[in-house]
Order: C-alpha cells, then structure tokens, then sequence
C-alpha cells in the first residue's frame, strides 16, 4: 500500500486534481479543510504552506506527527486571515510546516468548539 492509500484509508484524502490541492479532515463538532500550496506526496524537508479552514470558535491550534512519533516544525502561524478567495467554511489561518521524513503524517488542529485531523503524504 503507498502513503498516499495508507493516508486515504486513515480518513482524510485529496479532493480534486487542481494546482493547489484540497484535503478535507475528520472533524468532531466542525469542519476542517486544509488548501496545500505543494503537490502531493509532500516533500520532506521542506517548509510547506497550508491554509486551513474550519468551522467552530476560539484560536486554532496545529500539531502534526509521524507514526513514530516524530513531530513536524511549525515554521509560522496559525497566523488569522481576514479574507481570502477560497470558498469553504469556517476561519481561515495560514501555516507553515516542516516534515521531516516521508511517512503518513497526521496533522491535528483543534479550537475551543472543534477539533478534526488530516492524514498528510510525505516523500
């Protein structure tokens, strides 16, 4: 199985074949989606912007994990966005993220009400 089927099976895949792809997360009292500013798989090694979306109240928190335990350098953010022109639900934020080896990475974003995760591939 590829990281990227492992990550899809986890509960989060790609959306759509654009430019920029789309993840949609699992989420628990929200909705998540995340707009990544590199193809997948990821590359390791390399900080990569994601803007996230998700619906509920208060500040968001992100953290992402290898399954080994790893954890991915958060190089920026969530920094708020006032605005922006992709469409889906929620507050937007932006970050910036390092993974270190390639692997199914799981990133965890949480707010007061809300918390959902994605299942990133990295190469």
């Amino acid at each position: 199985m590829s990281d990227a089927s492992a990550c899809a099976s986890a509960g989060a895949s790609p959306e759509g074949t654009a430019s920029l792809p789309e993840v949609r997360g699992v989420a628990r009292d929200a909705e998540l989606w995340g707009l990544l500013f590199a193809p997948l798989p990821l590359p390791s090694g390399k900080a990569v912007k994601i803007v996230w979306r998700m619906t509920g109240s208060g500040p968001l928190r992100v953290s992402a994990t290898h399954p080994d335990g790893a954890a991915a350098e958060l190089t920026f953010g969530p920094e708020e966005h006032s605005g922006s022109s992709w469409k889906r639900p929620g507050d937007e934020w932006g970050t910036g993220l390092v993974f270190s080896k390639a692997g199914c990475w799981k990133v965890h974003l949480s707010r007061s009400t809300g918390t959902g995760d994605v299942w990133l591939p990295v190469k």
